[in-house]
């Protein structure tokens, strides 16, 4: 993670799971991130399983131009890169993992900014598979902020980030050991 939003939301949503693969979306104390609060949006499923935006924040939707709550979530990149936008918010709920990525914005002006999306599980009243925390932030903001609205890219890079929770799975233990290992060869 690269920027500081990223960084620090991360660190306040890993502090609020504790032991947990993720916190409740009711844990969520908007206080405690108001000075990242702008960049932060939940997304949830809708009765389709299709992410839209539940809460936007305010230098969010500058960046696009409109209100994005209640907007799907896949509307931020074009059409070729949907598929892409639906799979970063399955891979988040199915591994119980973060997802960063690089986008590039793009302005109809041809202005263009860097921006990092991070993308964490969140459960809903117990249940997995609801709802995502999340942020996008440039990484300086331009002077051109909320005066033209952008168009992302699709990801111009993307990782996983594995929390180190692993669920309580009936069954013997896996100790994995690395070696070193040397193979035949020589010279040609």
């Amino acid at each position: 993670m690269k920027h500081v939003t990223s960084r620090v939301l991360f660190a306040y949503w890993d502090a609020l799971r504790g032991e947990r693969a993720s916190p409740e979306r009711s844990a969520i104390d908007p206080g405690a991130i108001r000075h990242i609060l702008a960049d932060v949006f939940i997304v949830e499923l809708d009765v389709l399983g299709v992410p839209a935006f539940r809460i936007a924040g305010t230098r969010l939707c500058a960046l696009f131009g409109r209100e994005l709550k209640g907007q799907r979530f896949e509307r931020l990149l074009p059409l070729h890169a949907v598929e892409d936008a639906r799979r970063s918010v399955e891979i988040v709920l199915d591994e119980a993992a973060g997802l960063v990525s690089g986008h590039r914005g793009v302005t109809l002006d041809g202005a263009a900014v860097d921006l990092e999306m991070l993308l964490l599980p969140l459960r809903d009243r117990g249940r997995t598979h609801k709802a995502v925390l999340g942020a996008l932030s440039p990484a300086v903001n331009p002077l051109w902020l909320g005066l033209s609205p952008i168009a992302l890219s699709a990801a111009v890079s993307q990782r996983v980030i594995r929390t180190g929770w692993r669920a309580n799975r009936p069954g013997p233990a896996v100790e994995s050991t690395r070696r070193f290992v040397v193979h035949r060869g020589g010279r040609a």
